[in-house]
């Protein structure tokens, strides 16, 4: 009812989800293990790799365009941040009061005069100059001078809607780096001047994930339309001699995601399935876009169906993208091989290194993993992508591998490793790759295959992915940034990442902690649960399925409590008829026995000091994390909370403990203060008294454990009363808080009708 994951994996599902949560230690050793080159092949390498350095180097120097631009602005500069921000923004600002102060605020700040001549390229000196007399009009605290009051008065007198106009027109040349065209039939006609000098097209229709059903069924046509508009420009040449379509499964259907795996499954096969059939008619290739981690295994189930299913026997065109930076990389690539065998016929697999790094890295520690499902170091990535490059290389009977990589030292890597058998390619993105791959595409070159991987949409579809590009083409640790920097030594750019692994001890990354580690060694972050990992999620299912049926209690917990008022049942708020416990309401007695407890334990519970107090709110919320099955069964059944929401209910209550502990040791210890004559005096803060805590019903363990642990740990008593309509989880709670060391009198609790 409740859960929804794969309950019979086959070894190579298995072998996927046992690594998901995998240390970067073990795995990158293990990687190490798979591959090494030799001598011969390490020089070959180098040689290559540092011929194609210089080469772009030398090419760049002409360059009087954009690609300047790009370098000129790197996002290690305030400036080049500033446009980042600009070209994401202002597209899809409507009114004209906050485009001009979204303008003010990037263009007044940043100082562009010190990028004036830096560039060999007029185009960027000329940009460069509009900056400057844009940003001296948008800023307002500089001192007066001449050409800031005369572009101040341009502006006053109608200057700012040119200039709005202008760098509008500009985010859009921008846009266009790394779009090909705003529709199908405008980008195959650009294509065309590529594909003269040996370029191969996969085009992608721009738009991420879909929100709604009308999203859906929009790129869903988009996708149908390029398909017809692609196949028929192709005439039949084949999925490796032609132009394909990349398709994103997010952007077919607004629920993608584990939970809804019964409806996922049938609908997005469904309609994957009617692509790749129409793919097949005009013999084009269809590739499958990586996406998120969590998505990664729901993909496979979809692209095996389908991939398998009897209408595409015979098409060697349906392709899956891997991601190397995902630690499970290896093992997709062993099950491709074996999906491949099975149906007796080739898979396009183009193996990336990654393009959602930061989000994966975020979401791991909001959620509270063990790890992280990417690798921490960019070298690390490196390796995973080599030993992946050399297993899909080892089954080109069974894969068509495509290796999309804008790293010199990888293309040469996979040359040397590929040998004489051409039967491959190289991919890379539209506005990055060409100056690289411009030194071996063509009959006159090196004669090798690369493919772009080309966006097709409209400015405002852009958003998204013109920010992963920027940030990929702008960040200071990306190759394509490196490699045009001629401060960057050469032997750096061309050296083997596996030696680089070999020589760290530690694998990870220093500067990234775990999850759990997030806020230092003085605060635990709060454990999760990996609602996507189908081990978990069975672990979890097992763990919490006879919890669903139990039957709790709740009744006054006060020493000398009568408990005289009528036992009464309490039904789960999804299905009435379901009983999950008794409740018996404190009368008046037991709410006098309490106060007058709250009240006696009081100075007593005040001298623990601080110390005290925050261990016993670590050790409970510790015991909450041990305990947190029990408690997500009970903010299911009573409180009729989604799996998702009641994990996220107990870690916010774990947080508050670990939170406040660490908070009142920071700033409720004693303080020494210097005495008159020289001594020294202590100064304590104390507690105010019984505290009252009434908490609601929509975070029954969350806010009833935040107020309480607060007031508890700053020294006061507390009578706890909850929400009529979550007693019985409140109650647990308190049980469980007395069994790790807080006092009855000192904690008492009194639940009732809500008035």
């Amino acid at each position: 009812m409740f859960f929804n994951y794969l309950s019979d994996p086959s070894d190579w599902q298995r072998a996927i989800t046992r690594h998901y949560p995998i240390s970067e230690q073990k795995a990158v050793e293990s990687l190490l293990e798979q591959l090494s080159f030799s001598a011969e092949q390490e020089e070959a390498i180098r040689a290559r790799a540092t011929e194609l350095v210089v080469a772009v180097r030398a090419a760049r120097q002409h360059d009087k365009g954009i690609d300047a631009f790009m370098q000129e602005y790197d996002l290690s500069s305030e400036e080049g941040i500033a446009l980042m921000c600009l070209a994401e923004a202002l597209l899809r600002i409507p009114d004209v009061e906050t485009a001009d102060k979204l303008l003010q605020d990037k263009l007044g700040g940043a100082n562009w005069e010190k990028h004036l001549g830096s560039s060999h390229s007029l185009f960027v000196n000329l940009a460069t100059w509009s900056l400057v007399f844009t940003g001296k009009i948008y800023r307002q605290d500089e001192e007066p001078r001449l050409l800031t009051k005369a572009f101040k008065k341009l502006a006053a007198k109608g200057g700012a809607p040119f200039i709005r106009a202008a760098v509008r027109q500009g985010m859009k040349v921008l846009g266009k780096q790394f779009v090909l065209g705003q529709t199908i039939e405008e980008a195959i006609e650009r294509a065309k001047s590529a594909e003269g000098v040996g370029y191969l097209h996969s085009y992608d229709m721009l738009g991420e994930a879909a929100r709604t059903e009308d999203d859906a069924t929009r790129y869903y046509k988009a996708y149908e339309g390029a398909i017809h508009a692609i196949g028929q420009s192709t005439r039949g040449v084949g999925p490796i001699n032609g132009s394909g379509l990349s398709i994103k499964l997010s952007a077919l259907y607004p629920r993608y995601q584990l939970s809804q795996r019964d409806d996922v499954l049938t609908i997005l096969t469904s309609k994957l399935q009617a692509l790749a059939e129409l793919a097949k008619k005009y013999n084009i290739g269809l590739t499958v876009d990586a996406e998120e981690a969590a998505r990664l295994e729901l993909s496979l189930e979809i692209f095996e169906r389908v991939f398998l299913s009897d209408t595409l026997k015979g098409y060697a065109g349906l392709g899956l993208a891997v991601q190397a930076y995902q630690k499970r990389a290896p093992y997709v690539i062993d099950y491709l091989v074996d999906l491949a065998k099975r149906g007796e016929k080739k898979i396009m697999v183009r193996l990336v290194k990654g393009a959602y790094w930061d989000y994966e890295i975020k979401l791991a520690q909001t959620m509270g993993y063990d790890d992280y499902p990417v690798y921490t170091r960019k070298n690390n990535t490196d390796v995973s992508y080599l030993v992946c490059a050399q297993k899909l290389l080892a089954s080109r009977d069974h894969i068509f591998p495509q290796f999309a990589t804008h790293n010199a030292r990888t293309l040469a890597s996979i040359d040397v490793m590929a040998g004489e058998n051409a039967d491959y390619e190289f991919q890379c993105l539209h506005g990055m790759g060409r100056p690289l791959y411009d030194q071996i595409v063509g009959k006159n070159k090196l004669n090798r295959v690369c493919r772009i991987y080309a966006p097709v949409g409209h400015h405002e579809d852009l958003l998204a992915y013109l920010v992963r590009r920027l940030l990929e083409n702008g960040a200071n640790t990306s190759f394509v940034n490196r490699i045009t920097d001629e401060s960057q030594p050469i032997e750096d750019l061309v050296r083997d990442p596996l030696s680089r692994a070999r020589e760290l001890s530690s694998k990870a990354h220093p500067h990234i902690p775990l999850p759990v580690d997030l806020y230092g060694k003085d605060r635990k972050n709060s454990r999760g649960v990996n609602l996507t990992d189908h081990h978990t999620l069975h672990d979890l299912h097992q763990k919490i399925s006879p919890l669903l049926e139990c039957s709790y209690d709740s009744r006054p917990l006060v020493p000398e409590a009568l408990c005289r008022q009528p036992e009464k049942l309490v039904r789960s708020p999804m299905n009435h008829h379901h009983v999950i416990g008794q409740q018996i309401d404190a009368d008046e007695h037991d709410c006098q026995k309490a106060v007058e407890n709250a009240t006696t334990a009081f100075v007593e519970w005040d001298q623990k000091g601080i110390n005290y107090r925050a261990a016993l709110l670590r050790r409970f919320g510790e015991a909450l994390e041990s305990a947190m099955p029990a408690f997500i069964a009970l903010a299911i059944i009573e409180a009729g909370k989604t799996i998702a929401d009641a994990v996220a209910e107990v870690r916010e209550a774990v947080d508050f403990c670990y939170y406040y502990a660490d908070q009142a040791e920071k700033h409720l210890a004693p303080i020494i203060l210097p005495g008159p004559t020289g001594e020294s005096n202590q100064l304590v803060l104390h507690g105010r008294g019984p505290f009252l805590c009434i908490s609601p019903w929509n975070f029954p363990l969350a806010i009833f454990t935040g107020q309480v642990v607060a007031a508890l740990v700053a020294g006061n008593t507390v009578i706890a009363k909850p929400a009529e309509a979550t007693s019985l989880i409140a109650t647990k709670a308190v049980r469980l808080m007395h069994t790790v060391g807080f006092p009855e009198k000192v904690f008492s609790y009194c639940q009732g009708e809500d008035r």
